[in-house]
């Protein structure tokens, strides 16, 4: 006989033969309508880009600051502490409002773009990236001409697709 009961070791057996418990499988929950509301009004072009404009202005209002902040005054010996304050200023000022405006444009031209694009094209993939990209690129850098408006376009191109891949956005 062993030391053992009988009633521990049938517990003990069973136990080990016993799987973990399955969780329970949850149902599928629909989109409320407000939920709804929120994606058409987001999935708008129009809407898209104003957002897109004013994170860009705020993104540049931001780098301008930051930028002019390191730009060192010409004339620094000459100029008393105060002279310097205000000449920080205002470069500080000028350069915020500068990167302001060209991120914003860049932001409404991209995302316009992109969102035009992919509903055209009725897909969600690379091939929007690029083109938006190119758009871009282009529309940005036509003030230098037909050249200029084909380097802008492939360079902007290319950086929208590496940044696409780094955030891997489309799967």
């Amino acid at each position: 006989m062993s030391s053992i009961p009988e009633s521990e070791s049938q517990n003990a057996s069973s136990s080990a033969q016993e799987s973990p418990p399955k969780p329970p499988i949850e149902p599928i929950r629909l989109p409320t309508v407000e939920e709804i509301r929120g994606q058409d009004i987001w999935n708008n072009c129009l809407v898209r880009s104003v957002v897109s404009g004013v994170m860009g202005g705020g993104l540049g209002l931001m780098m301008g600051l930051f930028l002019g902040a390191l730009d060192n005054p010409v004339m620094q010996d000459q100029m008393t502490g105060k002279q310097q304050i205000i000449y920080q200023a205002k470069q500080m000022g000028q350069r915020s409002w500068s990167s302001c405006k060209a991120f914003a444009v860049m932001g409404v031209v991209y995302s316009a773009s992109e969102c035009v694009v992919e509903k055209v094209r009725a897909k969600h993939d690379i091939t929007n990236t690029v083109v938006a990209g190119c758009v871009t690129g282009g529309a940005i850098s036509a003030r230098g001409g037909p050249k200029a408006a084909c380097v802008g376009c492939a360079g902007f191109a290319a950086f929208s697709v590496v940044i696409e891949k780094f955030l891997d956005r489309h799967t």
